[in-house]
């Protein structure tokens, strides 16, 4: 199925990806996974929230932290250009049959909730705290030291149909897994701020969040995070990697928290700044796609994820398989 030509005018404007919320089953394991281990900079925590942000991001926070009986995903969030954009976002929703509603989230602005094609949990913002720049004290590095949030990627019942609405609300397709025995999508990489992706989606049972990626200076910094967690009773945690993707270009490494949410670490992409650029394609056969260099995937890779809270799930509408690890 042709890739639909992107929306260079959608009619509200989202400027990137902003920050997840995850609720976890144990705060206290969380934490130390987060802030001592990760190296993700703690903004604000009470007795059944922590706020998390990264090296170089002066918004409050990037990731929040949730104390519940049961581990999923509250929802993925996104910045907008202006406030006016806000309430263009509501009306489009609105418009296309979704839910809106105005939320209260702390240390932002005005907050709109609603949900994608699948009933995913989004929302939408414009103002959040701002923080003092924290990128050059560097006796606060530690663990991998995580510069910034990259990107999220959601297993989806039809990679097709999340295109097509993401591509609607402006979202630019860089590169995309194609199934050739049915034209198929099998995944697209989309993106709003010039990188290689905001947002992927991948063929699976969904929507559910396969991960979310936080970007590092270099390599170095992954082998590091390597050592530590092999030397600290994390060494299980490590799922997958390091290796070079062939999609993306990026060094990566998967880990996974105390409640099993995947996280990638991730540098080396690429920027796609340029409105008509065209995406790259793969075949889904293609060994190199997922892995340009490095053991293949596991099969939790494929399987696992975590859900939206309160969401019901289906199975994937394309039955096609890529290259599994034994």
């Amino acid at each position: 199925m042709p890739i639909p030509a992107p929306t260079l005018n959608p009619p509200f404007n989202i400027v990137r990806l902003s920050h997840t919320s995850f609720t976890v089953t144990d705060l206290a394991a969380s934490r130390k996974f987060y802030a001592d281990i990760l190296g993700l900079q703690i903004t604000h925590e009470d007795d059944s929230t922590i706020y998390l942000r990264a090296m170089e991001e002066r918004g409050h926070h990037c990731l929040v932290l949730r104390q519940m009986p049961e581990a999923g995903v509250d929802y993925l969030s996104y910045k907008v250009w202006c406030e006016e954009d806000l309430d263009k976002a509501a009306s489009w929703f609105a418009a296309q049959g979704h839910g809106v509603e105005w939320v209260e989230r702390p240390f932002q602005g005005r907050t709109l909730r609603t949900s994608d094609c699948f009933g995913a949990p989004m929302e939408f913002y414009f103002r959040m705290d701002r923080l003092p720049p924290i990128h050059q004290k560097y006796e606060l590095y530690r663990g991998v030291k995580p510069l910034r949030i990259d990107h999220f990627n959601c297993f989806v019942p039809n990679v097709d149909t999340a295109v097509a609405f993401y591509g609607k609300i402006g979202f630019r397709v860089t590169e995309y897994t194609e199934d050739e025995e049915t034209g198929r999508l099998w995944a697209a990489w989309t993106h709003r701020k010039g990188g290689v992706h905001d947002i992927a989606f991948t063929n699976g049972t969904g929507p559910r969040l396969h991960h979310t990626a936080f970007w590092v200076p270099t390599p170095l910094n992954i082998i590091d995070l390597l050592d530590l967690m092999a030397t600290t009773g994390y060494v299980g945690n490590i799922e997958r990697g390091p290796g070079r993707h062939g999609i993306s270009n990026a060094f990566f490494l998967y880990i996974l928290d105390p409640d099993g949410h995947r996280i990638e670490i991730y540098c080396s992409d690429y920027q796609t700044v340029d409105p008509d650029l065209e995406p790259i394609k793969w075949d889904l056969k293609d060994p190199q796609r997922q892995t340009l260099w490095g053991a293949p995937a596991p099969r939790s890779w494929f399987e696992n994820g975590s859900v939206f809270t309160g969401l019901k799930t289906r199975e994937a509408e394309l039955k096609a398989t890529p290259i599994i690890a034994p």
